[in-house]
Formats: C-alpha cells, structure tokens, sequence
C-alpha cells in the first residue's frame, strides 16, 4: 500500500487500485515560511509555562532597535518604541495578585539556579504557589517564605534531594518561616507527600567526598537492608544515608573522617555516631550485606 500525502490518496502499488481518497495529514499543524523570505521555519512560539506570570501568552517588544528590514531605528522613534515598552510591561501587571505573583516567580527563578533545580520542580513550585494563591494562603505571608516553602514542597513531590537546610540558605530565609509556610501549604492544600528515600542521598554526599563506586553501591546494600528492617524508619534520610556512607567507608579502608561526611551532608557528626552505632549493632544487616 502506498499513501501519497499530497493527493490524500492510498492506492495498491501492483493494480493502482485507490482504496481511500480523503486522508488526514500527518504533517506539523504549522507552515515553513522559510521558502517565502522569512529567516525562522517556523510560525510557533515558545511553549506556555507555569513559571511566567502571563504563562508566556502575551506579546513581547523586541530589544532590538531595528525596524522589520533590519535597519536601526532613529532617535525619536527609539525613544517612543522605550515608552511603548514601558506601557506594555506596565499593562500585564493590572492586580495586586499578578504583582504578587510575578515578583514570587522572580524570586522563584533565582532559588531554582542557586539549588539546581530542574525544569519539572520548577513548573511543580510555580504550580503550588498559584494554588496557594487561589486559595488566599498568601495574604498575610511573606512571599519569600511562601516561595521557598512550595520549592520544597515540588522537591519532596519529585523526590528531589533537597533539604530544608539548603533551601533556606539559598533564599537567605530563617528555616523556622519556611517550616511554618510548608505546614500550611500541606494541610490547607491537601498535599500527598512521598516518604524521602535515603538512598537518593547517597550520591549527592559521594559526590562532594569524592568516593569510589564500590563504597557507594556497598552504602546502598546497608541501606536496602536496614528499610528491610525498619531501622531507617522515623529518622532523616540526609542522617542515615551520611552513616550508611561513612560505615562503606570504614569497610573498604577509605580515608573518610565522621567530620567530611557532616559537612557533606549537612548534618552534625553527633548524628553520623549515632545512626553509625545502629547499622553496627544490626548484626543482621552486615551479614545480609556480606
């Protein structure tokens, strides 16, 4: 059978027989224009997104002070096409909540590349906070804080490891107000938030000591058997993975002090003992691991 895209037909390719006449495209729903002069291919524009304010549905005043031919425009038509720019900018903004929410998706924008955040957490927070929004949770609130706990919320939602600590030291923001922000968000808005698994955590801290794969794959063994065990429940995933860690360490005769591990992973070395002590005293999880 052949189908011939431009006639909509599709006929047998031995007799010529035409079994159907009318045939829907397969092609992009959008037309090249680059035959017809124009220098992009393409008639569409960037995708809508969560992140912007207007959710990138609105027209943009190029920078660029040239005219449609390229040529650079005169010295009052710059200064019209600047107030031109003043006004349109001036006219997305028409609300106090669409003032609120484009300076909380500029804050937004700044803590995703400081804590290296992907573009999926980012469309997660942005996602939160406009509920948040909906709902009034913002009045009354910082926006700081508000912002910073719905990243943290969109980290525990994709099971990105990221920790309290680290989103208040990037926003500059006390964790007790972040803390206070996410409770309200989890209770008000109903969130269903996954238990963190430590063995996420084990990269991040290896990466930093810079530790051999055979230590990390022994870390994740110790911790596979310990959540067999319950000995990991009810305690911080950043803790025990730092002490599941350092115990690969000590086994493979890395030199790895309880001291690097804490400020790897963010913790306190009284933590790392601890946790250590309970992984030695389960007698059956090193034999497991062995």
């Amino acid at each position: 059978m052949i189908s011939d895209n431009e006639t909509g037909e599709r006929f047998c390719d031995k007799c010529g027989f035409v079994i159907r006449e009318t045939l829907q495209s397969s092609g992009p729903e959008w037309r090249s224009f680059a035959k017809e002069g124009g220098t992009d291919p393409t008639r569409t524009g960037a995708p809508t997104s969560l992140t912007m304010h207007d959710r990138g549905l609105s027209t943009v005043i190029s920078q660029s002070n040239r005219d449609a031919t390229g040529k650079p425009l005169s010295t009052s038509m710059k200064s019209t096409i600047e107030r031109l720019r003043t006004w349109d900018s001036r006219s997305k903004v028409t609300s106090s909540a669409d003032k609120n929410l484009r300076q909380a998706l500029g804050q937004l924008s700044v803590l995703k590349d400081k804590l290296s955040l992907s573009d999926s957490v980012n469309e997660k927070a942005s996602y939160i906070y406009r509920k948040a929004l909906e709902n009034g949770l913002v009045k009354g609130r910082s926006i700081s804080a508000l912002i910073a706990a719905s990243i943290y919320a969109a980290c525990r939602d994709t099971e990105t490891p990221r920790t309290l600590k680290d989103v208040a030291d990037a926003g500059n923001i006390k964790k007790k107000d972040i803390s206070r922000c996410y409770r309200i968000l989890h209770y008000e808005l109903e969130l269903k938030m996954p238990v963190v698994n430590p063995i996420q955590c084990i990269a991040r801290i290896s990466s930093k000591l810079r530790i051999t794969e055979k230590s990390k794959r022994y870390a994740i063994k110790v911790l596979q058997v310990a959540q067999e065990h319950e000995e990991s429940a009810g305690k911080d995933p950043m803790g025990i993975a730092a002490a599941a860690l350092y115990l690969a360490c000590v086994k493979n005769n890395e030199y790895v002090t309880q001291r690097d591990v804490a400020e790897a992973s963010n913790v306190t070395e009284v933590t790392i003992r601890n946790r250590y002590k309970g992984l030695r005293l389960d007698q059956d999880t090193e034999l497991q691991v062995k």
